[in-house]
């Protein structure tokens, strides 16, 4: 006994999180997590890296190449 109380208690809380949805202020929310609002789109992580392009067309060797060589 007594846990149908705890229980109605859970499930009520439950629907409250799942009902109830507040105003989001956008705004606030991205000055919290420290967004620059002058930087737009997501950041490209290989743009630092050196272009090997000219090595892979010298280094680019098919297995099939290797054995009609011979």
């Amino acid at each position: 006994m007594g846990r149908g109380r705890a229980k109605a208690k859970q499930i009520k809380v439950a629907r409250k999180l799942k009902y109830y949805s507040p105003d989001t202020d956008l705004n606030r929310l991205q000055e919290e997590l420290g967004a620059d609002s002058r930087h737009s789109g997501p950041s490209d992580p290989y743009d630092d890296e050196p272009d090997y392009s000219d090595y892979a067309d010298k280094y680019n060797v098919d297995d099939d190449d290797e054995y009609d060589e011979k």
